[in-house]
């Protein structure tokens, strides 16, 4: 008969942003320890709260099923001594498998024949195995850990409590000094201790309690209460996803409440209102249904609505408080000059080995140009783009940024307009930062993102050519994410990105002044390409391309990045094509014996020719070079692929390894000149076309 488990481990209160990845941990390897131990299950939940997380698993057997298995020994030859005995050897295997040699069975395999057992397993109880669940609980892994009382063993918050229900049977272990049992505990105020009769009453007794163990169950309330206030008011409430989900994970039993704040702090800027609700209270704002902000917020206490009036007031209190702060702040910003500001970043160290700030931000001006000549910004542009990267880190030295790091960038677009910078250079100051997260949004203008594409590759110059490359998953200064948020925007913007001149050209220019750019780019920066390809290898992934068109890309001789993303997915969109295989087969062919010619000259002599094909293949290749610069990346696979028939022909009529060292070269300067071109598209050889 099948029965349902429970296991709920108590806990201090965990960080919210801890608890939905370890129930979902909890989840995962309980379902992995139950089928690594033979017990099938139907189904399994998992539950949580800022005090608990617990499993729900249904459907598990009483008892393991019993195995069979027939199990390989030594050769016969080995197994029977020259007497007819069972030797050592056979008696020993026998004994390991918990038999005898009455067992033994003989059966051929590949023309030999060796000894074999049956061996019958009986299943063990459940509630036996499900003692194993203790691994389980102390496998869990958290981003921080803590010691407590005199343990050596370190968990995300102590346990006080661990419940854990086979049917109506307590599954019996101890962790720690802390043992098994029926009992949980409810709301921390509102509930009481209580007891389970089976697994089954886990849900409807907590709920009893004041506690909604369900975090579906949880964030639906939240949203419906706080769906209804919207209603009630004529508000518009834009429900962060993140946010709701830290708001469901700091409350057992949540009731939303409306609290407000003073008019006056409506001059403060939005985005320091909304970041102090938000990020520091776990607020969500209130607007009309136009869009315009109000003074007012909502949120949801972890209890139900006795006394509601005293929490509103106390969270009002300390939003006032922080808004207050925040209007000083402005205004005192307001009083400071983007000049006072830039020269106090000469005081501001950017990194030890690096220099200050101000100094990153002279190398970033003179990369942005380099950048901007080569992406083809207009002059109006370019002007635009030099005053934003001779200013845009200065608002990491206002008052408003120091108390809010989140708004640096936002604060630096909202003091440039108030100073009377033009609203390209405002915009491109907040967009540097941008993306902010992996998949975070890109730059909208083009000046934003040759300032935020400049900014991150001096980064990545800046410290490669100190020694300080990320290894394993080391990379304290972000430059993975940072190096991948260049190939977004490149990819995105389609530009002409030729990665290895650009850095020739940046290195050129730094080390010219190495005085006012504080380093010198020297050392790690042939490193600095194949890191970046790592970042495109993950990019394209992304894209669904292929693992082996990847290497066939980003191994090819274009200097291109842009060009890259481009003949990745064209090659994706033909590999099904009827003449792919053939075609690339053809072309790896030649790319193959290319590699083995050690040309100096390379020229081709067509009166060196011998047969019709040598020459129809030469003409092809000298109309298709001419056009190959100027086309699309398709356009050139297409031309490529045209020339399948004349390669074929041309190998079925054409020795190239000939004994005539002259005719060889010859030969081999034709294949060479295809390969070139091959090899501008992509690799074609690391292609599999089975």
């Amino acid at each position: 008969m099948a029965k349902n488990l429970l296991l709920e481990i108590g806990l201090e209160e965990m960080p919210a942003h801890v608890v939905t990845p370890s129930m979902k941990q909890l989840q995962q390897k309980t379902a992995e320890f139950l089928t690594a131990h033979a017990l099938q299950f139907s189904s399994i939940e998992a539950y949580s709260t800022p005090r608990r997380l617990a499993v729900y698993v249904t459907g598990i057997p009483e008892s393991q099923s019993d195995t069979q298995e027939e199990v390989k020994g030594p050769a016969k030859k080995i197994a029977i001594d020259a007497d007819g005995n069972w030797s050592k050897a056979a008696q020993g295997f026998v004994r390991g498998q918990g038999l005898t040699t009455d067992a033994i069975t003989f059966k051929e395999l590949n023309g030999v024949e060796y000894v074999y057992v049956t061996k019958h397993t009986q299943g063990k109880p459940a509630l036996e195995v499900l003692t194993g669940l203790k691994e389980v609980i102390t496998s869990l892994t958290f981003p921080v850990t803590m010691h407590w009382a005199n343990f050596d063993f370190e968990y995300i918050r102590p346990i006080h409590w661990i419940v854990a229900l086979f049917g109506a049977e307590v599954v019996p272990f101890t962790v720690l000094d802390v043992v098994t049992d029926r009992k949980s505990r409810g709301h921390r105020f509102l509930g009481e201790e209580v007891t389970f009769e089976t697994a089954d009453d886990y849900l409807s007794q907590m709920e009893r309690q004041f506690v909604i163990a369900d975090p579906s169950k949880r964030q639906q309330l939240i949203v419906d209460q706080i769906e209804a206030i919207a209603k009630e008011n004529n508000w518009r409430i834009d429900l962060d996803e993140d946010l709701l989900e830290e708001v469901n994970n700091l409350v057992e039993y949540p009731t939303a409440f409306v609290g407000d704040f003073d008019e006056k702090y409506l001059s403060v800027p939005e985005e320091v209102l909304v970041t102090s609700m938000k990020e520091h209270q776990r607020y969500f704002d209130v607007r009309t249904p136009e869009g315009v902000l109000l003074p007012h917020f909502i949120s949801a206490r972890n209890g139900d609505r006795v006394k509601i009036d005293n929490v509103v007031k106390g969270n009002q209190k300390v939003l006032t408080a922080r808004l207050e702060d925040a209007e000083f702040f402005y205004n005192e910003d307001k009083k400071l000059t983007i000049d006072q500001c830039v020269e106090k970043l000469k005081q501001v160290t950017f990194h030890e080995k690096i220099g200050s700030l101000y100094e990153k931000m002279q190398r970033v001006a003179v990369i942005a140009q380099i950048i901007g000549e080569t992406v083809g910004l207009s002059e109006d542009e370019r002007t635009e783009l030099k005053r934003a990267s001779e200013i845009y880190k200065f608002d990491l030295v206002t008052n408003m940024v120091g108390e809010f790091p989140e708004l640096q960038g936002v604060m630096g677009e909202k003091y440039a307009l108030l100073q009377g910078e033009t609203p390209q250079v405002a915009q491109a100051i907040r967009e540097h930062y941008m993306p902010v997260s992996a998949e975070g949004a890109l730059p909208e203008s083009s000046v934003g993102a040759v300032l935020a594409i400049a900014d991150k590759l001096d980064s990545l110059l800046s410290f490669f050519a100190v020694g300080m490359i990320p290894s394993g998953s080391n990379d304290p200064y972000a430059l993975r994410r940072q190096t991948y948020g260049i190939i977004r925007i490149i990819a995105e913007k389609r530009w002409y990105f030729p990665l290895a001149r650009l850095q020739e050209k940046i290195r050129t220019a730094i080390n010219e002044q190495p005085s006012v750019y504080g380093i010198q780019l020297n050392e790690g920066q042939e490193q600095v390409i194949d890191f970046v390809d790592g970042r495109l290898r993950q990019f394209l992934a992304t894209k669904n391309i292929r693992h082996d068109v990847i290497e066939a890309v980003i191994n090819s001789r274009q200097g291109d990045v842009s060009l890259l993303f481009e003949a990745a997915q064209m090659l994706r969109a033909h590999l099904n094509d009827s003449d792919f295989k053939p075609s690339m087969e053809a072309l790896t062919r030649v790319i193959n014996l290319a590699k083995k010619a050690d040309l100096e000259h390379k020229q081709i002599n067509p009166e060196l020719f011998e047969n019709e094909s040598e020459n129809t293949l030469y003409e092809a290749v000298v109309a298709i070079e001419d056009k190959f610069p100027q086309q699309t990346m398709e356009q050139n696979y297409q031309s490529l692929v045209s020339l399948r028939p004349l390669i074929e022909a041309y190998f079925d009529q054409t020795m190239v390894m000939v004994d005539d060292e002259a005719i060889r070269r010859n030969r081999f300067a034709l294949l060479d000149k295809i390969a070139k071109m091959s090899l501008a598209v992509a690799s074609l050889d690391a292609l599999v076309t089975k």
